[in-house]
């Protein structure tokens, strides 16, 4: 029974199962939804849409063979282990004629009984090289001067077509042979060209153990 005049009381009973009910909502409204993982893309595309199209890998060109410059001189198939130093002087104008004074030193213990030098006979073109200046006083004693072996045009005593050589000896062990070539100009502007130093038809080697040969530049 309840006293006249006030209301009744209504006692309200929570349930072990309500209880965590509510807590898991409060825990929820703290840390906000949940985030789902994105799924990751396959090899054959991504979700929801497939992967751009790889460029295929094209395929290298093979490196083209550098032309080799004008006036320029194959590697003779013989070689000679004798090693020489040697320097190249040219002293001719631009328009006119000059020399190219050429000094080389015997290394090796043994004789060069014949010092070659070679280089294309294009160059004749355009500079005309010998072993003195054409008179009437040299024609008669040119193959009796010691500092003169012999001269040979393309394709004579053995040397390659399109070549021209110009022998010097004998080069001791130890010695320098300095060698003046007189040059004529026949067409104006600078010219390269390649030099060989040979022992016969053999390319001698040079002090650092290559091919005794150079390029030449005449301005």
């Amino acid at each position: 029974m309840t006293e006249r005049g006030r209301p009744p009381v209504r006692t309200r009973i929570v349930t072990p199962v309500a209880t965590l009910l509510v807590v898991g909502l409060l825990v929820s409204a703290c840390t906000g939804p949940a985030e789902t993982p994105s799924p990751l893309p396959s090899a054959s595309g991504s979700a929801g849409g497939s992967m751009l199209p790889t460029q295929p890998a094209s395929a290298s060109a093979e490196p083209s063979e550098t032309p080799a410059p004008p006036l320029s001189l194959d590697l003779p198939p013989r070689r000679d282990v004798r090693r020489v130093r040697y320097t190249v002087t040219p002293a001719v104008p631009a328009d006119g004629n000059g020399k190219i004074t050429v000094a080389v030193t015997n290394l090796s213990d043994e004789r060069v009984t014949e010092l070659v030098l070679r280089w294309p006979t294009d160059l004749d073109a355009a500079l005309f090289l010998a072993p003195f200046a054409p008179a009437a006083s040299r024609l008669t004693d040119a193959l009796v001067q010691p500092w003169t072996k012999w001269v040979a045009g393309p394709g004579e005593m053995g040397e390659p077509a399109g070549t021209t050589s110009l022998g010097w000896g004998p080069l001791d062990p130890g010695a320098t042979l300095t060698i003046p070539i007189v040059v004529t100009r026949r067409a104006g502007g600078a010219v390269d060209f390649d030099l060989q130093f040979l022992a016969g038809e053999a390319l001698l080697t040079d002090d650092q153990g290559g091919p005794a040969e150079t390029r030449v530049s005449v301005p």
